[in-house]
């Protein structure tokens, strides 16, 4: 059985889409699986069971991307193609059946819409593939108990104070003696900008900002006995991961895209859902849905 998913070129979005992937590949054992996805999210598969081919692509002018892509997969038969991005490319594939799952503004979590349009009732949670070698890189790097903190966000309306997430820290530390802050970031200067003040106001954190590809990441935010973050890709990385995530909420839609695990949860600043400054969520309230999970 050959399988055609096409996905998110971001992380969160992309990582949010896993649950459905997985369960198309256990229902159907031995199949050889195709993700089309953006480079910056292709790190979130490249440990999947059964990927027999990773196609990045990127978004061109006049939407050509979808041209160049149609070009690399026109050739074989697709026993199921999934479209999570809704582009309508599989109608010029030969295929036994097709899914075009929509993006766009829907009531309920966005992880549950993919479900319900596959089909897979309960809908099934995301997951985070790592390797034998990603879990003894995390095994090596983290030992004891860690609190990772992810204080980056693709745009500033997202982003929690960098101080509050130092004193959030210090008092959960409290609760774990011998706890280590391990501070999460991508790649590049912004990211690197972003996660600074918090790695400069914690000397004795672990700086992971841009140092680890996505499954490392994802093998060492298992090891974490916390993760405390911004609605971001690593947020949704560290729930599919398993690791208790306390998710941060202002202007992006929590009933939409909460972190979504075995043990998630989200602390919200008050006002109109999506709309809220994250400078009205407090370091008590964080701190108090963080005690909550651990």
């Amino acid at each position: 059985m050959r399988i055609l998913f096409i996905t998110s070129s971001r992380i969160g979005d992309a990582v949010i889409s896993t649950g459905i992937l997985e369960t198309l590949r256990t229902r159907n054992p031995g199949a050889r699986v195709t993700v089309a996805c953006g480079a910056v999210a292709a790190g979130v598969f490249e440990r999947m069971p059964g990927l027999e081919r990773l196609i990045v692509f990127e978004k061109e002018f006049l939407d050509f991307h979808w041209l160049r892509l149609w070009a690399k997969l026109v050739g074989k038969f697709w026993d199921v193609v999934v479209d999570v991005r809704g582009s309508g490319l599989a109608l010029f594939l030969a295929a036994r059946r097709r899914h075009f799952l929509r993006g766009g503004r829907r009531p309920g979590r966005r992880y549950e819409q993919l479900g319900r349009a596959m089909g897979f009732v309960p809908a099934p949670l995301p997951v985070a593939w790592t390797n034998a070698a990603d879990e003894e890189k995390a095994a090596a790097l983290l030992q004891g108990p860690v609190i990772g903190l992810g204080p980056t966000a693709n745009w500033s309306g997202k982003i929690w104070p960098p101080e509050r997430f130092v004193a959030a820290f210090e008092s959960l530390a409290a609760q774990l003696p011998g706890a280590r802050a391990a501070v999460f970031a991508g790649p590049g200067e912004q990211e690197g900008r972003l996660a600074a003040p918090v790695i400069a106001a914690l000397p004795g954190a672990i700086n992971f900002a841009g140092a680890l590809s996505l499954p490392e990441v994802s093998a060492c935010l298992k090891r974490c006995a916390l993760f405390i973050g911004n609605d971001s890709g690593l947020m949704h990385l560290a729930a599919a991961a398993g690791t208790p995530t306390l998710g941060l909420f202002g202007r992006s839609r929590v009933e939409e895209y909460a972190p979504a695990g075995r043990k998630t949860a989200a602390a919200v600043a008050p006002g109109v859902s999506g709309e809220a400054p994250m400078e009205g969520l407090t370091v008590d309230a964080v701190v108090a849905a963080a005690k909550r999970l651990l």
